[in-house]
């Protein structure tokens, strides 16, 4: 980053006003008789009806609407490790983009947890505020065990985007590079490297829409997960192959896919060119690729490229997900993101990356035009039609899996799954 823009960006966050998110009144203050209604003595009569039963905060309070955005800050972005406060910045940003793109409210909160445990029984204590959890920037494999444990204990959904998300915005891209590329997931041999948070619930999520386990080859600092080795943890040894193939150009010949999620540079010219035909390369190391667009390019012609970057064609940004997504699980009170709902969410992408897309959003773009190709996988941030597909997927799976409080609303469109997947 250049110095100037990083002093925009610290200028950004500190002018007029310190921090990017704030709480606004949604009520008349004006009055005696608003602010008696407001507090003391009317606000008593809320408080007994959710006494009475505690479905009453979804009517009588901002719950059903709120989203607690929290971390430990122990793997925050790029940067690592740096405690929790320094992931307030990137907290409060995930507030911005919740309320930008879903209008839902979120309160940050930056937990100073010494273990797991202390996090997992900090998060639970204070859940029932919430009408969902979104967990950020915990490092792996901690991660694991604190989303597991908070699913166990807690009413609302709790999803980790960091896992999720990525896993979501990249099988929809997926699907729809291989169709480009006339291939099939259950057929695709798929290479991963990084073999983090990200990877694994990419991984995961893959074979829930159909790729065949055996096809998956996992890679860590140490090169393939094998079934030899003695060094996994269980997260790695669900994905533990019986192969002869040891290093990443071992794993890369004749594959059909590669999934980046690990550091900048691991992808060499030849470990590409050994690729099967019309190989998918998604290299999601930010800033920098595991190999850059440009040399990806013009080592081979036939290859459908994404990154996680916004200055190349077809980025996997999670914000095509995780607004959209707790959308849809609110407006119907999931008491869970389970994994129908997931699924759910990468089909809604996947086809609105099809559809036609208007002229008000290539202009907010700056470009001609967008049509489903090799450079138009996935839709855009600024796409407002996301609002009406991912939502309205995710509720529709949310009530047909069994875990919705609510009905559907009238006013989504969906009215089953098949209208969709």
């Amino acid at each position: 980053m250049s110095e100037d823009m990083k002093q925009a960006a610290l200028d950004y966050h500190a002018k007029p006003r310190p921090g990017k998110i704030s709480v606004e009144i949604t009520k008349p203050t004006q009055t005696s008789r608003d602010l008696s209604l407001a507090y003391s003595p009317g606000v008593a009569e809320p408080v007994r009806e959710i006494a009475k039963d505690h479905e009453n905060a979804y009517l009588y309070t901002t719950k059903g609407n709120l989203v607690a955005v929290i971390s430990d800050g122990s793997a925050i972005l790029g940067l690592g490790n740096l405690g929790a406060l320094p992931s307030k910045p990137v907290m409060e940003g995930k507030g911005v983009l919740f309320k930008r793109f879903a209008g839902i409210d979120v309160f940050d909160i930056e937990v100073n947890s010494e273990s797991p445990q202390a996090f997992i029984e900090t998060v639970a204590r204070i859940a029932d505020t919430f009408g969902g959890i979104n967990l950020e920037d915990i490092k792996a494999p901690e991660c694991f065990e604190i989303e597991r444990a908070l699913i166990d204990q807690c009413n609302v959904p709790i999803f980790h985007d960091d896992q999720h998300g990525t896993a979501i915005v990249t099988a929809a891209g997926m699907l729809n590079a291989l169709e480009l590329q006339g291939k099939t997931l259950e057929d695709a041999r798929i290479v991963c490297m990084g073999a983090g948070a990200a990877a694994i619930a990419c991984m995961k999520i893959l074979i829930s829409c159909g790729a065949r386990p055996e096809n998956i080859m996992l890679l860590d600092s140490k090169g393939v997960v094998h079934s030899g080795r003695d060094d996994l943890n269980q997260y790695k040894a669900m994905f533990a192959v019986e192969t002869e193939r040891r290093t990443p150009a071992d794993a890369l010949e004749g594959a059909d896919v590669f999934v980046g999620l690990s550091g900048p540079d691991l992808l060499t010219p030849e470990m590409l060119k050994s690729m099967a035909a019309n190989p998918i390369v998604f290299a999601c190391s930010n800033p920098d690729p595991e190999i850059k667009p440009e040399l990806a390019l013009a080592t081979r012609d036939d290859i459908i490229m994404a990154t996680g970057r916004s200055d190349y064609p077809n980025q996997v940004n999670n914000v095509l997900g995780f607004p959209f997504i707790f959308r849809g699980a609110l407006d119907v009170r999931a008491s869970e993101i389970n994994e129908e709902m997931k699924v759910a969410a990468v089909h809604a992408i996947r086809e609105l990356a099809k559809e036609s897309v208007p002229d008000s959003i290539a202009k907010a773009y700056g470009v001609g035009g967008f049509e489903f190709n090799k450079e138009y996988i996935i839709p855009k941030p600024m796409d407002p039609r996301l609002l009406e597909f991912v939502p309205a997927a995710v509720a529709r799976a949310a009530v047909d899996s069994g875990v919705a409080g609510k009905k559907y609303p009238d006013h989504y469109p969906l009215k089953s799954m098949e209208d969709i997947i």
